[in-house]
């Protein structure tokens, strides 16, 4: 097997990482407050990331820190939308396509941060993905349940981290970054926790089960193998791999919970999964050759 194929594979499995990491979180916070999950769910992962941080983190500048530290701000925000939805929604599935819509608003986000203008398939792939957000939320009628307008707004708060970690990225050593943000996201979480919850007074062994599954299995291994998978991928097919994520989801939620998706749902979800798949290709899987 040559080094592309087996990044690819790597790839693969972490989307898969990714899917099994909605059903973690859907049933760590069936014993656990919501935003208490998120804040020791990342501070978890921070620490087991900060072995391999420390050298770079001795030369880390006041400049360089407070900007990791915003940049952990955003995706705190970001984390706490996503769990809270979790926990008022009773469709996984949906939610992981409207979250994958992040990346179809990436493009305005930058243009209205950098002037960057979105690239000409931006523009196709955009109506075609706000046809399938619609679909998701007809039902004899315009019908945007809580959970969905909590997704969306966690997909629009990951666009934003998206285009401001991009610029990071560039300054920072990409462990450490994360490992900062993701310390960052667990203490504002833990905050937002003792501020708006309160911790059962005793907490099931299996609770805690799923808990470090999602800490360890889902975020921590799932970016190590993210990170060494890009690394040997190409850039285009990598992108393509990481829309399997939904798709992991909603095949997870239908084998544990039994999860209903109905026509307009399914259409939705197919219409978003194109728009993704045509926006991440330049439209180049859809040319007729001659």
């Amino acid at each position: 097997m040559n080094a592309e194929r087996k990044a690819a594979w790597i790839l693969i499995a972490t989307t898969m990482l990714a899917g099994m990491g909605w059903i973690f979180s859907k049933e760590s916070i069936q014993g656990l407050p919501p935003f208490g999950f998120v804040g020791l769910r990342f501070l978890v992962a921070s620490i087991c990331l900060l072995p391999l941080c420390l050298k770079p983190l001795t030369q880390l500048t006041v400049k360089q820190a407070s900007q990791a530290v915003g940049g952990g701000v955003i995706l705190a925000l970001a984390l706490l939308t996503w769990v809270h939805a979790i926990s008022i929604s009773e469709t996984l599935g949906e939610g992981a396509f409207i979250v994958s819509l992040s990346m179809i608003i990436v493009p305005i986000v930058a243009w209205a941060l950098f002037k960057e203008r979105p690239k000409r398939a931006f523009w196709i792939a955009m109506p075609i993905a706000v046809a399938g957000l619609a679909f998701l939320s007809l039902k004899g009628g315009w019908n945007s349940a809580p959970g969905q307008i909590w997704f969306l707004a966690n997909a629009c708060l990951l666009a934003l981290h998206f285009n401001v970690n991009s610029k990071l990225a560039q300054r920072l050593p990409v462990l450490l970054l994360t490992c900062i943000q993701l310390f960052v996201t667990g203490v504002i979480a833990l905050f937002a926790s003792a501020m708006l919850e309160s911790f059962p007074d005793a907490i099931e062994s299996s609770i805690w089960g799923w808990f470090a599954a999602s800490a360890l299995l889902a975020t921590s291994l799932r970016y190590v193998m993210q990170t060494l998978g890009q690394k040997g991928c190409n850039p285009g097919n990598a992108a393509l791999i990481m829309l399997l994520e939904p798709i992991w989801t909603v095949i997870l939620s239908i084998a544990w919970y039994g999860e209903q998706l109905s026509t307009n749902k399914m259409i939705g979800c197919g219409l978003i999964l194109l728009a993704l798949v045509f926006y991440r290709t330049d439209g180049r899987l859809f040319r007729i050759r001659r």
